[in-house]
């Protein structure tokens, strides 16, 4: 699986308004602390307002914050709305695949590797990521 600079940056910034007191954080606030490129998280910040990720208000008091509780936001949701599905092939989804003879059973390991995939990113929300450090 390959993770995009996107996906890593808004995933970091959003574990940032996770584990933020209540209140708006501003984008600067988010790059400093995660020493993401301003300009990028903006673009970035804007795609997740969209996608209804994040909430955000304008002027001197203005800034973001988690449009849900972290609780209710998984990894997997972040990645679908930024970059959309989650595993591909070739930009094929893996049940649309059909292989041949001998590499017939390619698209299973392709399913199954997707599930895999899958069960770990909808079952990790923000809360877990800005909670204490994770167990591998």
């Amino acid at each position: 699986m390959r993770v995009s600079a996107k996906v890593d940056y808004a995933l970091r910034a959003m574990a940032e308004l996770a584990a933020a007191p209540p209140g708006l954080t501003t984008a600067e606030q988010l790059a400093s602390a995660q020493h993401i490129p301003p300009k990028f998280l903006e673009s970035i910040l804007s795609q997740l307002r969209s996608a209804g990720l994040v909430a955000s208000q304008r002027g001197a008091e203005g800034g973001y914050q988690l449009a849900r509780p972290a609780e209710e936001i998984s990894i997997a949701e972040v990645i679908r709305e930024l970059e959309g599905p989650i595993a591909t092939v070739r930009g094929v989804r893996p049940d649309e695949l059909e292989y041949d003879g001998a590499a017939t059973g390619l698209r299973d390991v392709w399913l199954e590797l997707r599930s895999q995939i899958r069960g770990v990113l909808e079952q990790t929300t923000l809360a877990d990521l800005a909670g204490p450090a994770r167990k591998t």
